[in-house]
């Protein structure tokens, strides 16, 4: 009878997981990448370092090989920089991705398979454990893990934080230009809709200031934002948009037109400056956080940031001047 505990315990574990997906089998028998992302405002404070630090010891009981750490931020910046550090998970031979989500109130483990390409994730239908608080949600996750056997033996005791994706500059300058696009009259430009699998990417769910947002939420701040899109494009952007609210290949935006696509990206200002070939301001204006526009060219895939530097903390000062300095 002492048994039946634990394994009540862990039939509500095994419901609850299947309930938001499935522990990937290759967890158990193969390398893991994982990726933080952490609220710097939670309580107490931690660096993301600090909070992989705590709760490797918990993926290693559950029976992960979590060979190396990265922020979620920094890898999910673009879609270009998803492709790279997807070549570098290739070559470490990596086969799971591990999302670690800290907010306010919560913190979330989530597990999928990687996807072997720049998604790093097939979709956000994952395996996952949250709890109050760090601890609560590595000891529940630990405790579902262990009670599979792994094939995992020999893995690293600390948490390990290599060098992974571009690390230059120049592993992205080729790409991205500081000049305007032609032939934007004569085609179409898309325009993604945040909150669908248009943008970026589902990595960018797991972002703590995103996570757990409802449909309805979603919903009414994507319907939100393309009011606001709609009002500032059409007294600066004279030419044809198309708003794209699901994934499409190049080749189907082609079919319909559409050789641009207008690119949002968030994050802090030295980070994104430094992946698109910029020399990076530094100090206090260099940490903040800000968003940045540019148009993908489809046909060539380039990347064109425009005549001169435009980033802001507020999406529609910064798209305003893009779209000023498009005219330039």
């Amino acid at each position: 009878m002492k048994y039946i505990p634990s394994l009540l315990f862990f039939l509500f574990l095994t419901t609850l997981a299947q309930g938001q997906g499935i522990m990937p089998t290759t967890f158990y028998e193969g390398k893991s990448i994982v990726l933080v992302s952490n609220d710097p405002s939670a309580k107490p404070a931690f660096t993301w370092q600090a909070l992989a630090d705590s709760i490797h010891p918990y993926l290693v009981r559950a029976g992960g090989d979590p060979i190396g750490y990265s922020e979620l931020e920094q890898v999910a910046l673009s879609t270009v920089l998803q492709a790279e550090y997807a070549k570098a998970f290739l070559q470490r031979q990596i086969q799971n991705v591990v999302l670690i989500t800290r907010q306010k109130e919560q913190v979330s483990i989530q597990v999928g398979k990687f996807s072997e390409d720049g998604k790093i994730i097939e979709n956000t239908s994952l395996f996952g454990i949250s709890g109050k608080d760090w601890k609560t949600a590595s000891q529940e996750f630990a405790a579902y893990g262990s009670a599979v056997p792994t094939k995992n033996l020999l893995v690293p005791d600390l948490a390990e934080f290599p060098a992974l994706g571009p690390q230059s500059p120049s592993a992205n300058s080729q790409k991205f230009i500081s000049r305007n696009p032609i032939n934007l009259d004569v085609f179409r430009l898309g325009i993604p809709l945040e909150g669908t699998s248009a943008i970026n990417g589902p990595i960018n769910t797991f972002r703590y200031e995103v996570y757990g947002k409802s449909p309805e939420t979603l919903l009414a701040e994507q319907s939100a934002q393309q009011v606001g899109l709609e009002e500032i494009l059409s007294s600066k952007y004279p030419y044809e948009v198309a708003w794209l609210v699901e994934t499409k290949t190049n080749q189907e935006l082609l079919e319909e037109r559409i050789q641009f696509v207008l690119v949002k990206v968030e994050g802090r200002q030295a980070d994104l400056m430094k992946s698109m070939g910029l020399e990076p301001i530094i100090g206090e204006d260099g940490a903040k956080t800000v968003v940045k526009y540019y148009i993908r060219f489809l046909v060539r895939e380039e990347l064109y940031l425009g005549p001169q530097w435009d980033a802001h903390p507020d999406w529609k000062v910064s798209l305003n001047q893009f779209l000023d300095n498009l005219k330039k």
